[in-house]
């Protein structure tokens, strides 16, 4: 393993914190797999701003040294890098931040037909990626440790959902299964009536470590919609830049029309390493719906060696049966998006204004052992200090009671189980699902 830490030794206050939370860690995976209270939820007010990562010639000369260990095209999962390069955050929220504009996911079960809900759904899977991302900055998130887990929700305003194009097509949910009378926080942490708000629930688990692979799971009861996803990120070494392909594939179900749209992820690309690092998305993605016939092409354009536009994208909505074309869009993944329809009708999104709706999570003291705000919250808050060696120390600790406890379950031959995801196939699925239930 190449091993690229910041500071070989020890710091206490890092090691005194791992104890802690070792004993803390073991006492939580035996807890039962229940989502967190609801109602001790509270809006989030971490905004994860990154600033841009110019390399200073310290942190150059280490990532020399550790670009001069890489061959091209090394798988980099075991590879140890650099503390300075974290983002504050990690990668299973960098999931949640995808549904920023939840309004979006939950506007898709309304459209009238089979066309109408997979454009909503291509409209909405163009505009999730740059809140993700947090723009181009090419820092990256922690890598989650087996059986971490990340919880949140949003709650959204009814008038915030788009309504139907045909109001006199039947469409679900016509109207608010909750009683109206029980209280829910809006967005904005005023106390909302449920039938003000659609509360959509989020959660998200490392079920792999090696190949390491992360599960997520988001649902709206009340407008019987939800999507499994499971993500495998292979990243390999390509000289001047860092490759991640997102092996896996998400489904969405949209349970009142009995319908399922698969779909896949595109590779993400650190670029200039030793400069000005950068990020941007690259190659293909399908969005297929079966029952429907529809299907939808995306294609993430990598910015060509010499001229050309960073960030583009284009995408193509076909109705299979017809082989017609129902929607065309082009523009940047980060910037402005234009749709054009079949029926001549045009449309522009600037993902720059796009309201965010801001996720509400348990307050840290409420959070489990296992829970991604809580296990990272030392190297957090020593990123936010600049102390890199205390960051690395804490990173570590945490890597180093992961290989630790495997060694254990190795040595009595204990398989690892999951606290929210079932193996199925080739893939992971949450294990209370809303199909199920329904």
């Amino acid at each position: 393993m190449v091993d690229m830490k910041s500071s070989r030794n020890p710091n206490k206050s890092a090691v005194v914190a791992c104890q802690s939370n070792n004993q803390g860690q073991q006492q939580g995976q035996a807890s039962s797999p229940e989502s967190p209270d609801a109602s001790e939820e509270t809006t989030d007010t971490e905004d994860h701003e990154e600033e841009d990562l110019g390399v200073l010639d310290d942190q150059r000369s280490i990532m020399l040294h550790l670009l001069s260990q890489l061959k091209l095209g090394m798988d980099l999962t075991r590879v140890v890098l650099p503390t300075f390069i974290l983002e504050k955050r990690s990668l299973l929220e960098m999931y949640a931040n995808f549904m920023a504009h939840p309004d979006m996911f939950l506007s898709i079960t309304s459209g009238c037909t089979p066309e109408e809900r997979i454009v909503r759904f291509v409209e909405y899977y163009l505009t999730a990626f740059h809140e993700g991302r947090k723009g181009a900055v090419a820092k990256k998130p922690y890598n989650p440790i087996l059986g971490e887990h990340f919880h949140c929700s949003w709650y959204v305003p009814r008038d915030r959902v788009r309504p139907l194009r045909n109001t006199n097509c039947p469409g679900p949910n016509s109207a608010p299964t909750a009683p109206p009378g029980s209280p829910q926080r809006g967005t904005h942490g005023s106390s909302r009536r449920n039938s003000d708000c659609y509360r959509v629930r989020f959660v998200a688990e490392q079920v792999s470590h090696h190949p390491p692979v992360s599960g997520f799971y988001c649902e709206c009861k009340e407008k019987r919609m939800c999507v499994n996803t499971h993500v495998w990120t292979k990243s390999k070494f390509m000289g001047m830049s860092v490759g991640v392909s997102m092996v896996g594939e998400g489904v969405l179900y949209l349970l009142e029309h009995d319908e399922e749209y698969v779909f896949t992820l595109p590779c993400a690309y650190a670029r200039s390493i030793l400069t000005v690092p950068w990020v941007e998305l690259g190659g293909k993605v399908t969005i297929n719906c079966a029952k429907s016939g529809y299907s939808a092409t995306v294609t993430f354009h990598t910015k060509p060696f010499y001229g050309g536009k960073v960030h583009r994208v284009t995408a193509e909505v076909q109705n299979n049966q017809t082989g017609n074309i129902v929607c065309k869009a082009q523009g940047e993944w980060n910037g402005v998006l234009e749709f054009t329809y079949s029926n001549g009708e045009s449309k522009v999104i600037d993902t720059a204004k796009q309201p965010i709706i801001k996720k509400k999570i348990q307050p840290l003291e409420k959070q489990g052992q296992y829970e991604s705000r809580r296990l990272w919250q030392h190297v957090t808050a020593s990123l936010k200090a600049g102390n890199m060696d205390v960051a690395t120390e804490h990173k570590h600790c945490l890597e180093e009671r992961q290989r630790s406890e495997g060694k254990q379950r190795a040595a009595t031959k204990t398989p690892w189980k999951p606290k929210y995801f079932i193996k199925e196939g080739g893939g992971w699925v949450y294990h209370n699902p809303l199909w199920k239930a329904n």
